[in-house]
């Protein structure tokens, strides 16, 4: 299976221009036999979180349509990054995923709000771990940014056949050392593919002037193995995978036949909760 990832700088503010851009690499840079294609985190707005409440979109009123045009258009399934999205009168970031027919395979609201950013202010935060989904006929699941600090939400969806983790993400320079380790830690502990698109450019919240967002967008085999990666420009990456070696690798490393969720326990009131 040929997966392309487009890792671009999101523009801050401006989703026409964010659109335009996002619809010129499909016209431009689309390779004919991709069959998904993978877009990074908050592409319709980006981080302009103070104004939101104009920028957002509404229960995917613009964002859906836009990703259904271009999926059908070019006949090819995507993993549509998240957007912000305004629903029932809170502001979530919301991922998505779209077939090649056009037909909505996934929606996810981002768990956990990165406190370093405020995201708090001006984000609500999901309540719901992150579902199995099936894209161009394999079982898959999808992630966004910050969650995936937080391992539980990987294991669940692998533990329930998904042979794919999609991570969309805006992720800085500050901690990409931090963005590869977890990366390659999520592909290697559950023993499944892991496909991660990053953003690049600068990033404008008033506690990282100077920062970058990292690029890197990076794609792992179930052995943690890099299949391919990016560097830290605009630019877009395929990679060939093969879905086999998932099932190789667990059955080599039989990780999930060894769970032991009957011993495992966490003391909630040592964890952030003083």
């Amino acid at each position: 299976m040929k997966i392309q990832l487009f890792q671009i700088e999101i523009i801050e503010g401006e989703v026409e221009q964010n659109e335009s851009r996002i619809k010129a690499l499909f016209e431009e840079k689309l390779e004919e036999d991709t069959e998904i294609v993978v877009i990074p985190e908050m592409w319709n707005s980006g981080y302009d979180l103070q104004h939101l409440e104009e920028k957002a979109d509404i229960d995917l009123t613009r964002s859906l349509p836009f990703i259904e045009s271009l999926a059908t258009k070019h006949r090819v399934d995507i993993i549509a990054g998240s957007v912000s999205n305004k629903r029932d009168d809170n502001i979530y970031n919301t991922a998505f995923a779209v077939s090649k027919t056009g037909e909505l395979l996934y929606q996810k609201d981002k768990i956990h709000l990165v406190p370093m950013l405020d995201e708090h202010q001006y984000l609500t935060a999901g309540d719901e771990v992150p579902e199995v989904f099936e894209i161009n006929g394999i079982k898959a699941s999808q992630i966004i940014c910050y969650d995936l600090r937080f391992p539980e939400l990987t294991r669940y969806p692998a533990s329930q056949g998904a042979k794919i983790i999609f991570y969309v993400a805006q992720w800085t320079t500050k901690n990409v050392n931090h963005w590869r380790t977890l990366l390659k830690a999520r592909a290697i502990e559950n023993g499944v593919y892991v496909i991660a698109c990053n953003s690049v450019g600068d990033v404008n919240n008033k506690k990282h002037v100077g920062n970058t967002y990292a690029g890197h967008s990076i794609v792992i085999d179930p052995n943690g193995n890099i299949v391919e990666k990016a560097g830290n420009q605009e630019e877009s990456i395929t990679a060939e995978i093969d879905i086999q070696k998932v099932a190789e690798q667990q059955q080599n490393i039989p990780i999930f036949k060894n769970l032991r969720p009957d011993i495992y326990k966490y003391a909630e009131n040592k964890l952030g909760r003083r």
